[in-house]
């Protein structure tokens, strides 16, 4: 049995560690301020975008917050202001316009706060300390390759095209063009842009199909415009007659390939390239360099079909 003196030191040094432990953490948790601005998290994508860099900033020992312009660039000016104001250590930024958000970054490089764009492009090299982006002109031609193989060689089909303000809309629409235009009895009757949105998606789809009601296939810029597409085939008895495919790697757009609804989605890296921005903001902030070859970092897609479906194992991840 332990004496009370005895008793009464011990006690002291375990609260003495649980002082220094209780500091030392402390002390982790001030590393400072990542601020994260993301487009919508009513979508997926963009979800997963934002919570990957915030836990992983976290897990680095950062406060981090995450905001959302969506698409309008002066929320995106008001939500860089509030960054500075909070002295961020860096700001990952998905831009709201590849032309417009280019003033906001501005500001935020003026203010000493380096920017590390993620997803979307913004149209200034040297500005950004990275801009981490998935390969959408390799992404475009593996779904167009793969909508191919499952429409055939000869069909009349339709597009959906993304929000014009951003870069990766002409690119996918220039990358499934690129590879379509090979099959001279491939037919495209029609095309809209629906802002990546799926209300959009279902009523263009409509209106499309109004006009062209004898479609074989319907090519998507990404998963939320195609499941739009999807809904708006199904309520017209269409469905199982036309191929839809999408991009993005949505976990809805997973079930609709599991449902045979989708003949595949193109998967975007978004939770490897978020946690990869947050980690070279980290290493910026520590050595002032973020150790890159150049701005621009390019992530390969994969896709998702029915073969290897069963491979998903979270939101935007890919097991292979």
């Amino acid at each position: 049995m332990l004496r009370k003196g005895t008793r009464l030191l011990m006690a002291g040094l375990a609260i003495g560690a649980m002082v220094v432990g209780g500091s030392a953490l402390a002390q982790d948790q001030q590393k400072g301020l990542i601020s994260i601005i993301v487009n919508d998290p009513s979508n997926p994508y963009w979800l997963t975008e934002g919570n990957i860099a915030r836990e992983t900033a976290q897990e680095m020992g950062y406060s981090a917050n995450v905001s959302a312009h969506k698409g309008d660039t002066n929320s995106e000016s008001r939500q860089i202001d509030t960054a500075i104001t909070n002295k961020a250590k860096a700001i990952i930024l998905d831009p709201a316009n590849a032309d417009g958000s280019v003033g906001a970054v501005k500001k935020a490089v003026n203010a000493g706060i380096p920017v590390f764009i993620v997803n979307a492009e913004i149209n200034q090299q040297g500005l950004a300390k990275a801009q981490l982006v998935s390969n959408n002109a390799q992404g475009a031609a593996l779904g167009a390759q793969q909508w191919v193989e499952a429409v055939g060689d000869s069909a009349r089909y339709v597009e959906l095209k993304g929000a014009p303000s951003d870069n990766n809309a002409a690119t996918r629409s220039n990358g499934y063009q690129t590879v379509l235009t090979q099959y001279p009895d491939l037919e495209l009757v029609a095309s809209d842009v629906a802002n990546w949105d799926r209300t959009q998606g279902y009523s263009k789809t409509q209106s499309m199909l109004q006009a062209n009601p004898d479609i074989q296939g319907l090519i998507s810029g990404n998963d939320e415009m195609a499941l739009g597409a999807v809904a708006a085939l199904r309520e017209s008895g269409k469905l199982k007659d036309v191929v839809v495919g999408g991009f993005d790697g949505s976990p809805d757009a997973v079930k609709a390939v599991k449902d045979g609804d989708m003949a595949y989605t193109v998967l975007q890296p978004v939770a490897v390239f978020s946690k990869r921005a947050v980690e070279l903001a980290d290493q910026f902030i520590r050595t002032g360099d973020t150790g890159l070859n150049g701005e621009k970092q390019l992530f390969d897609c994969l896709l998702i079909t029915p073969d290897n479906v069963d491979q998903v194992t979270s939101p935007f991840v890919l097991e292979q």
